[in-house]
């Protein structure tokens, strides 16, 4: 039972590390509870950040 709560408390851990990469809380979170932790945490030192959103350029009226 404690290694089953161990995991899961890794795996909440290893989601809140991910929050702002590619696959976000939710992916790395199922991801490091099905495949592992140690696995989760690899996946979330290699992946990429998520993109910057920036707001597209506004157009201003010439008149």
């Amino acid at each position: 039972m404690e290694v089953a709560i161990l995991v899961f408390v890794a795996s909440l851990l290893i989601g809140l590390m991910g929050r702002n990469r590619k696959m976000g809380f939710w992916g790395y979170f199922f991801g490091s509870l099905l495949l592992t932790p140690v696995i989760g945490l690899l996946l979330v030192l290699a992946s990429d950040s998520k993109p910057s959103v920036s707001k597209p350029p506004t157009i201003t009226d010439p008149s």
